[in-house]
C-alpha cells in the first residue's frame, strides 16, 4: 500500500478554515457557573479548569486576549 495517513479531503480544509471564521458565541455566566459548580461536586479537575477559563473568557474578553 502506498497511501499515507491521513488521507486529507478537500473538503476537510474547508471546512476548517470556515469554523475558523465563523465567531462561537459563549453561554452565559450563569450556565458557566453552574457548569463549575457540577465539576467541582465530581471532583472533575479537568471541567474545572475548562469552566473557569470560560467564566473569565466571558466575564473579560479584552483583557483574556481576546
Amino acid at each position: 500500500m502506498t497511501a499515507t495517513w491521513p488521507v486529507r479531503r478537500p473538503t476537510e480544509h474547508a471546512a476548517i478554515r470556515a469554523a475558523c471564521r465563523s465567531p462561537r458565541p459563549l453561554p452565559s455566566v450563569p450556565a458557566l457557573m453552574a457548569a463549575l459548580l457540577v465539576a467541582n461536586e465530581r471532583r472533575d479537575r479537568e471541567g474545572l479548569c475548562l469552566a473557569a477559563h470560560r467564566v473569565v473568557r466571558v466575564a473579560a474578553p479584552k483583557e483574556a486576549g481576546e
